[in-house]
């Protein structure tokens, strides 16, 4: 299913009529997050969530998005390279950019069968639950956070 880079990156309407025909055969997987700094518990999310189905589709958060979320520094990587980047994993088969400070549109339109997050989300504050058949919680590699990224930078530079 996972097609190139290029072709990965559909708006919600495009993605909404190339999941039509697939529904009735294939289990769709949706995630969704910021993915400011790609890093290897990124890859290891989207590898674990692509073994739970058949499409895995990755919600990404627009420029506009993650400044409302993480404030006026943020993003650190702008939306369109942030998807090119994910587009790259031949595990996600999709990419829709979205700029709601959730997902829940998204996910209330695609309607996929399975929603996962990382383990730091708490069972009770995953947008999106009441909308898929299953929510999947797949746990963090210690150690490995974007915020921890940019603080080791940020650390890298502070005069001692």
């Amino acid at each position: 299913m996972a097609g190139t880079a290029k072709n990965k990156l559909l708006t919600l309407q495009q993605l909404a009529k190339a999941l039509k025909p697939l529904k009735k055969s294939k289990k769709i997987v949706f995630t969704n997050g910021c993915f400011d700094l790609l890093h290897a518990g990124h890859l290891s999310v989207f590898e674990k969530a692509k073994n739970l189905g058949d499409i895995l589709i990755v919600g990404l958060n627009s420029d506009r998005s993650v400044k409302a979320i993480k404030g006026p520094q943020r993003p650190i990587v702008d939306e369109k390279n942030r998807a090119k980047l994910i587009a790259g994993f031949a595990c996600v088969d999709y990419i829709v950019i979205f700029n709601e400070p959730t997902p829940a549109q998204t996910i209330r339109k695609l309607k996929p069968n399975i929603l996962v997050k990382g383990g730091d989300w708490k069972e009770g504050s995953i947008i999106g639950w009441e909308d898929v058949d299953q929510v999947v919680r797949i746990p963090m590699i210690r150690g490995l956070s974007t915020t921890r990224i940019i603080e080791n930078v940020l650390n890298a530079y502070r005069p001692a």
